[in-house]
């Protein structure tokens, strides 16, 4: 079957070229997302102080930039 100009589904996770994380990152790298902050580095004060949070639907917390949280609630 010649597949030339139809549509298809993959998995991110199976790109081969460029690097998968490039991928995300070109597709969805000014996505927003929300969680909840479990811990600050030097309780926040400083301007270099990063946010330890946890998102729903990540099996790790990620680390972001205090200087970088946008809509605290």
């Amino acid at each position: 079957m010649d597949l030339r100009n139809h549509l298809v589904s993959f998995r991110i996770r199976d790109v081969y070229l460029p690097d998968p994380q490039q991928v995300l990152l070109e597709m969805h790298g000014n996505d927003l997302i929300k969680g909840r902050v479990a811990d600050l580095s030097d309780h926040g004060k400083q301007r270099e102080a990063f946010a330890v949070i946890e998102v729903e639907g990540l099996s790790q917390p990620v680390i972001v930039p205090v200087d970088r949280l946008m809509d605290v609630q």
